[in-house]
């Protein structure tokens, strides 16, 4: 693996300035996404981790602005993020270092401006969002939100051909991911008010949002998790695939992002009703074993 300072040089990043503002944002997604920044940085090649930093490090900071606080203050911030972004890119400068670098990596991967804008105009979206009545509900939020959050990273590694199955396979592993997501963050939504498990989900297993709000773990409680687990699992098999459509180079980071997400499954399977009052543990040690396979066999591949 290259040294940071040298894979700021083969991604082309010369310039003093923005040399600190991708090591900034470098610093912030190791903080927040330690395996998935491992993952960058051990099986994507150089020339691109910068860029796949900066879009990464530019969702967080968006997402952070618009999670916390009033709906009305939330939907201010994001009125006044949305112009922010547009300055920068029809003026080409910034005095945010996060927008300075998604610019530049935009300047030098021209698809990534259109997801930024579609990102944003889906933020409203996940703003408002408190619950769903129906599973098409939910699927209207990851198509609105979570596939344009998720495409600003995976638009830098589509392959020149098969783009059309590169995004369908993308659209799979996000909605799988979401659904991951919402049984992971269970309590904590619920603590804010929140529930990603449909109102048609709960229905369908006699289980309450009120019921889940008072804590009250139950017998369809455990069945609605294991229903779940089980949409998702096929999906991430499916979401396999996309190791190869890529570049062979990001073959074994496919390979590992989707691994990453089925060892997060496993931990929610364990956990089960549980998950009404805690999230799951890291499985860090399990994570690492992951990206230590992948990172020889990228090794042997080169």
């Amino acid at each position: 693996m290259p040294t940071w300072s040298r894979t700021l040089d083969k991604a082309g990043v010369s310039d003093a300035l923005l040399r600190r503002d991708y090591t900034e944002q470098r610093g912030l997604v190791a903080r927040f996404a330690r395996a998935e920044y491992l993952a960058v940085r051990l099986l994507l090649p150089a020339a691109v981790v910068p860029d796949v930093i900066a879009a990464t490090a530019f969702m967080h900071h968006s997402d952070n602005l618009i999670d916390q606080g009033p709906l009305d203050e939330r939907l201010k911030a994001l009125e006044s993020w949305q112009v922010q972004v547009k300055d920068a890119f029809d003026s080409g400068s910034t005095d945010q270092s996060v927008l300075r670098a998604l610019v530049h990596t935009a300047g030098r991967h021209t698809q990534l401006e259109g997801h930024v804008q579609a990102f944003l105009n889906g933020a409203p979206t996940e703003v408002q969002w408190e619950g769903f009545d129906t599973d098409d509900d939910f699927r209207g939020y990851v198509d609105a939100y979570s596939h344009p959050a998720f495409m600003l990273i995976a638009c830098l590694l589509e392959p020149s051909t098969q783009a059309d199955a590169y995004r369908t396979g993308c659209r799979t592993f996000i909605e799988s991911s979401q659904r991951l997501d919402f049984l992971e963050d269970l309590a904590d939504d619920l603590g804010t008010g929140r529930l990603g498990l449909s109102q048609e989900s709960l229905a369908a297993f006699g289980v309450t949002r009120a019921q889940l709000e008072r804590g009250e773990r139950s017998e369809g409680l455990q069945k609605l998790i294991r229903h779940q687990v089980e949409l998702i699992r096929p999906g991430l098999v499916a979401s396999q695939s996309l190791a190869g459509l890529v570049d062979p180079r990001s073959r074994q980071f496919m390979t590992a992002l989707v691994s990453l997400q089925q060892i997060r499954l496993q931990k929610v399977e364990e956990t089960g009703a549980s998950l009404l009052r805690k999230s799951p543990s890291k499985p860090i040690a399990a994570s690492l074993r992951v990206l230590a396979r992948a990172y020889l066999a990228a090794r042997r591949a080169r």
